[in-house]
């Protein structure tokens, strides 16, 4: 256990040394799901730290994004089996493979017409599934972007990373595709999340930013006091802040809408934190690729600075 001024932070094992706990999500049972995406399996942890796991067809399959979808059921990127995945709370798992070869689905999103829609980073497409597993595939336009996390938008349409592209992009339930550059050159957007000031909050892995970016396009960076950092995720916090992992320096960090940014170590050796999720318990969940699960609990008065 890790204490801070503001924070409580625990730490339970999860899986085996090299299965890599790598997204959570807060599930329709009240526990927290998350994938190993080493192993090819989908765990299931209680808020009291007790887990069990469900495997896939494919040890190799790479399940990574996880989110709770409109049917009460655990929906999932299969990065390397070229699939979305559906688990039921027992453990039931469907596979629905994707129309284009080797597109790499990635991240994944509940949008406002109850489809989970999902990034294809090697192909340049956004993909929507309906919970029966109709799926159709938008071409984006440009090639080489590597779009990355996506979110539901306060506005009714889907907001994503292009990594490689170095923008935000939105697009309409219907495939309309707009795009955002951003002002610094190479950031290397990853996460996204909506904000509670509804707008997009962002990170940048590779120039040590956080960004935002309101509906109309107006983008904002704020640069982390370690820019070698390389915030990987990022939610929406229950103190109306956003919360953020930094996988290059083992951290948890906050920003408000200020942009005072304050940051937390993480538990164990080399953590690698990538997925973080609110929980049901008002805790931020974060899975650590080397071998746990970390709720990071904000408490007391929140205080700006590192």
């Amino acid at each position: 256990m890790t204490n801070g001024p503001d924070v409580t932070i625990v730490a339970f094992p999860a899986g085996e040394p090299g299965e890599g706990p790598y997204a959570t999500a807060a599930g329709p049972d009240g526990a927290m799901w998350f994938t190993h995406v080493h192993q090819g399996r989908i765990g299931r942890m209680a808020l009291d730290g007790t887990q069990r796991t469900h495997a896939l067809d494919s040890a190799t399959a790479g399940p990574a994004l996880i989110v709770a979808g409109p049917d009460d059921a655990l929906w999932f990127t299969e990065l390397h089996g070229n699939r979305i995945g559906r688990s039921t709370t027992d453990g039931d798992i469907s596979e629905f493979e994707l129309p284009t070869p080797d597109s790499a689905p990635y991240g994944l999103a509940v949008g406002p017409d109850d489809a989970l829609w999902f990034t294809e980073m090697n192909t340049d497409r956004i993909g929507r599934i309906t919970p029966a597993g109709e799926i159709t595939e938008f071409a984006l336009p440009d090639t080489g972007t590597f779009p990355s996390m996506i979110v539901a938008g306060p506005d009714g349409a889907l907001w994503f990373t292009m990594n490689q592209a170095n923008a935000i992009g939105r697009i309409t339930t219907g495939g309309e595709v707009t795009v955002f550059p951003l002002p610094t050159e190479g950031a290397g957007p990853v996460g996204i999340t909506r904000g509670s000031d509804d707008a997009l909050w962002f990170v940048e892995i590779i120039a040590g930013q956080i960004g935002r970016i309101t509906v109309d396009g107006a983008i904002t960076e704020f640069p982390l006091p370690d820019r070698d950092a390389r915030p990987h995720a990022i939610t929406a916090g229950p103190d109306g802040a956003c919360w953020f992992t930094e996988w290059g320096a083992g951290r948890a960090g906050r920003i408000d809408h200020e942009g005072a940014i304050r940051s937390y170590d993480l538990p164990a050796d080399k953590p690698e934190p990538h997925g973080i999720a609110l929980g049901a318990d008002g805790g931020l969940w974060i899975a650590l690729e080397a071998g746990a699960i970390a709720r990071v609990t904000p408490s007391g008065e929140r205080t700006s600075g590192r």
